[in-house]
């Protein structure tokens, strides 16, 4: 993509109002744009991103599921089902916004903020016998929450991108053994997206779901809004919300003897068992034709809080750094302003390729300011073409991610898949 496609601009400065780090630097690399507190618009270069997290979720979802898109409005009754419509204290209504709407139309809805209460009553409708389990459904979509503090940019917002699957089984046994098999597909996908080192399988509260213990998946970030509690030897952590003498009894765990921690959360799973299924009397029928109720599992994955905790992460004071999974472009191409430069450059544009390739092709700006932009946005290979490189019929690599010192390289040999 030429940077002259762009109808965003960076900016030095934002609003003070703009706290996160995340925010303000996904904003002044013109990534988002707030609306209101808590949603944002993914702009061209934040499309990308999210779209490069989604096909890695995605990729790996598909491997154990089957990909579904269920509605983000549903009827109050749907909540009224589970008694729920009153409980989830982040549950968002909606109707007409005037008189003229109104007359139409007066009935109120539900933004959906999760999706056991609308995915249980289609699974009934299709799948009754214990021949059809088990099965289960995923999908992508934005979610809706009324947050009291949506303070943290992308980490935390009204709304926001998910995914989230169900899982239906006949038996306690069979839903534990998916439950544990979806551990190790989300370590795969962190360890994908460049996080899989600091992320931790973490035990969590299983809430009003069970009476056992829900996991989460924490990666360890200094802003992170969770404290956690992490056992290295061992590979796994605790959720500071579950620190008890009672609970370290039963896990066996002395939390002072291990290592205490600022976390976020990028992931979440929770056997449900029958909660949902008797709520709305979803049974199956065994082989000797007798009725049970459905165990049922949740899994999220927060696509764009990702984007938000990759930025808290990896940035640093120049700007973004994206790991090349999810990085916009792999290429940021530079080029100083005279004419062979710019003929060079295109040249190099053409055989790269628009999808791998961010060329700065804006001729009033400064070399200047073009290197600033390029730090700011934080592509992981910088190639800058000048008249000093072509006199050596080359281009400047530089690594923003670090990995390698800044060379050049014949204009030859650089293809999109170039390894450094």
């Amino acid at each position: 993509m030429k940077f002259s496609q762009l109808y965003t601009k960076t900016s030095k400065n934002i609003s003070t109002q703009t706290e996160s780090k995340n925010a303000q630097l996904l904003t002044r690399a013109g990534f988002i744009y707030q609306e209101m507190a808590g949603v944002y618009a993914y702009l061209p270069l934040g499309l990308r991103v999210i779209q490069k997290i989604t096909n890695i979720v995605r990729d790996s979802m598909n491997t154990v599921s089957t990909e579904s898109l269920l509605p983000a409005l549903s009827p109050t009754e749907r909540w009224q089902d589970t008694n729920r419509l009153e409980t989830i204290d982040v549950l968002i209504s909606t109707k007409g916004a005037n008189e003229l709407a109104l007359a139409k139309n007066s009935a109120e809805y539900i933004l959906n903020p999760t999706h056991e209460d609308i995915i249980t009553p289609i699974a009934k409708h299709y799948r009754t016998s214990y021949k059809d389990f088990p099965f289960s459904t995923y999908q992508i979509q934005n979610k809706f929450r009324n947050e009291p503090r949506a303070k943290s940019g992308v980490l935390r917002g009204r709304e926001f991108i998910m995914k989230d699957l169900y899982s239906f089984h006949v038996s306690e046994e069979s839903l534990m053994e998916f439950y544990e098999s979806i551990k190790d597909v989300y370590m795969d996908i962190y360890k994908k997206l460049g996080i899989g080192d600091d992320t931790f399988i973490t035990f969590a509260s299983g809430g009003d779901f069970t009476k056992s213990y829900s996991h989460e998946f924490q990666t360890l970030l200094s802003a992170g809004e969770d404290t956690i509690y992490l056992d290295r030897e061992n590979n796994i952590a605790y959720n500071s919300e579950i620190a008890t003498p009672e609970d370290g009894k039963r896990l066996g765990v002395e939390f002072n003897q291990l290592e205490k921690l600022k976390a976020s959360e990028v992931g979440n799973i929770f056997p449900l068992g029958t909660k949902f299924s008797k709520a709305l009397n979803y049974q199956f029928v065994d082989s000797k034709d007798k009725k049970d109720y459905v165990w049922m599992g949740s899994y999220g994955i927060g696509i764009s809080r990702l984007m938000g905790v990759v930025t808290e992460k990896m940035a640093d004071d120049k700007g973004l750094v994206w790991p090349e999974s999810i990085s916009p472009f792999r290429f940021h191409l530079v080029v100083l302003p005279d004419k062979a430069s710019l003929e060079a450059a295109d040249k190099l544009y053409e055989a790269l390729g628009a999808e791998s390739c961010l060329y700065d092709d804006r001729e009033d700006i400064s070399p200047g300011q073009k290197f600033s932009d390029a730090e700011l946005i934080g592509c992981p290979v910088q190639l800058v073409v000048s008249q000093k490189t072509l006199a050596k019929n080359s281009v400047e690599v530089r690594s923003r991610t670090g990995l390698f010192e800044p060379r050049l390289i014949k204009v030859s040999e650089l293809k999109h898949d170039t390894k450094f």
